[in-house]
């Protein structure tokens, strides 16, 4: 045969080859099939602030019972990875947002654009009470979505605009609505107690603060009947009463934002995160939230303190909760 007919023979198994690696690309674009067990976590964003090629910013989904129910930060990259899990906006209880850095409720907007047009029930969405560092949440939503003075005054409907009464949406000149309307609470971000955020259908939500330098943050504990998932979000490791909110879960998740040795008031070390979910007793602990350095050495920084079963963290990456 000449070397005509051997490229020609070799161009459709080239093409053939090509469509077989898009489609696993595309299922690893899709990450582990969530929903499959009583409960699950998947996690939407693991990355960080910095841009990241392979990382979504910071979001995580709790499946109860095969629907996607819970929502933990909406940051950038994440309605994306929403879309990918095939989750339903319609099937949320509620949005849980830790705290007001940017890589954690920047794609917030873009998640409830149209948001009506899959939604008519009100969605509840949480966050911190305020002070010098960042507005009080419903301050924040209010500069993000007042119909006349906010950064996107198109979703006015969300926080119950009617556009001027008229209920005629400037951009389109009809009456339509841009968002679903939401439930908005929020959480003292000052005292040690834990408040309830959410009890409904043997699900309960709870909240407490936790340092992350001077920016209120939140922590959420998740309790379906006795398996607990708990959130840590940023925090530098300094408060032993986040150990007692933690204590026992079956899941915490705590981020590893700073490399071994690093000095940021903001978050703990690796070694830190891991001596907190020592003294917790957690029966499992995911990392997540990466910042940019070599992951191998913050995992045995943590391993130094840590000694218990670890899942570092990815994007689509979904665990059963037992």
């Amino acid at each position: 045969m000449n070397n005509m007919g051997v490229f020609m023979v070799r161009l459709p198994v080239i093409f053939l080859l090509g469509i077989f690696c898009a489609s696993l690309s595309s299922l690893s674009a899709f990450g582990q099939s969530c929903g499959t067990t009583p409960l699950d976590v998947q996690i939407l964003g693991s990355g960080g602030p910095r841009m990241n090629p392979t990382r979504a910013s910071t979001s995580y989904l709790v499946w109860i019972e095969g629907r996607a129910r819970i929502l933990i930060d909406m940051a950038g990259g994440a309605q994306h990875r929403f879309g990918e899990s095939q989750a339903k906006l319609e099937d949320l209880w509620m949005v849980g947002i830790s705290h007001l850095h940017p890589d954690h409720v920047s794609d917030l907007p873009a998640f409830l654009w149209l948001s009506h047009e899959v939604r008519k029930e009100p969605l509840k969405v949480f966050g911190p009470t305020g002070n010098d560092a960042a507005p009080d949440f419903a301050i924040f939503l209010k500069r993000l979505f007042d119909e006349k003075s906010g950064a996107f005054p198109v979703l006015g409907s969300a926080l119950g605009g009617s556009y001027g009464g008229s209920g005629v949406r400037p951009d389109m000149g009809r009456v339509v609505a841009g968002g679903v309307r939401l439930d908005v609470g929020v959480i003292d971000a000052v005292k040690s107690d834990p408040s309830v955020v959410l009890q409904r259908e043997g699900t309960t939500v709870t909240a407490r603060k936790i340092p992350h330098g001077n920016m209120p943050t939140l922590a959420y504990r998740v309790q379906t009947g006795n398996v607990s998932i708990v959130f840590s979000s940023d925090q530098n490791g300094t408060d032993p009463g986040f150990v007692e909110f933690a204590k026992g879960a079956n899941l915490l998740i705590m981020h590893l934002a700073i490399a071994p040795g690093a000095n940021v008031p903001l978050h703990a070390t690796p070694a830190v995160v891991g001596r907190v979910a020592q003294e917790a007793a957690v029966k499992q602990l995911i990392v997540s939230q990466f910042g940019l350095f070599e992951l191998d050495a913050a995992i045995a920084d943590l391993r130094t303190a840590y000694n218990g079963p670890l899942i570092v963290g990815a994007d689509m990456q979904c665990t059963p909760v037992l």
